[in-house]
């Protein structure tokens, strides 16, 4: 994985200094350090969602601006993304029954994933007026699992931080939806608020049998330089 985030890294800057130097994106690219609290779900097709669970998100962002209004966004962050649910026998527990019977268990489970996340967006921007600028974003976010765990109550079991990276998908993708503004504070520096919805639309564990995805809001936080 830090061979991954370091390819990923020299890729995003790469990428940065080409835009710069690029008649095409006379517009300029910006790079900046975000760091987010997220509030997560856990919605599963076969159990219920019990409550949300609080994480986070922090890394590099950048701006690709290809015109005055409107700029390609991306990032590449570490997510953590948590939620609670409700579920009947997940294939990862193996709760031990009488004569090996197969007798339905709910659990009570709390998720613990962390992702390498890569969101692609576009960005559509007011003109700025006294140093400040509002904006609505849309796109996709593409994560690949760094660590997953999960808490599990039920029948005879009662755990904590059990590594279930074998029963998570590696792949995950969700839509982004968000909006917020941009706000000058000295020079070429600008903070960046909003809100963003990301909407997992990727099934994140490998039993065939359930169907769960994950879905957070972020309270996005940002510096431009």
């Amino acid at each position: 994985m830090k061979r991954i985030s370091t390819i990923l890294i020299l890729l995003l800057l790469s990428f940065g200094a080409w835009a710069q130097n690029s008649t095409l994106t006379s517009y300029g690219f910006r790079l900046g350090l975000t760091a987010t609290p997220t509030v997560g779900w856990i919605k599963p097709d076969q159990g219920k969602t019990n409550g949300v669970a609080l994480g986070f998100s922090y890394g590099l962002i950048g701006d690709f601006n290809f015109a005055p209004n409107y700029s390609f966004s991306t990032a590449l962050t570490i997510t953590t993304i948590n939620g609670k649910s409700t579920e009947v026998s997940p294939s990862n527990i193996i709760e031990p029954t009488p004569n090996n019977a197969a007798i339905p268990v709910a659990y009570d489970l709390k998720y613990k994933l962390q992702y390498l996340d890569l969101p692609l967006t576009v960005k559509l921007k007011t003109i700025k007026e006294d140093g400040r600028r509002w904006y609505g974003q849309f796109g996709l976010s593409n994560s690949v699992l760094l660590g997953a765990k999960q808490d599990a109550v039920g029948g005879s079991t009662n755990q904590s931080n059990i590594k279930v990276n074998d029963y998570t998908k590696f792949y995950r993708a969700g839509l982004i939806i968000g909006g917020g503004g941009e706000f000058d504070i000295s020079g070429n520096t600008s903070i960046v608020a909003g809100l963003t919805f990301n909407n997992g639309f990727t099934n994140i564990v490998t039993d065939k049998n359930r169907n769960v995805k994950n879905h957070y809001l972020a309270l996005n936080f940002g510096v431009f330089f």
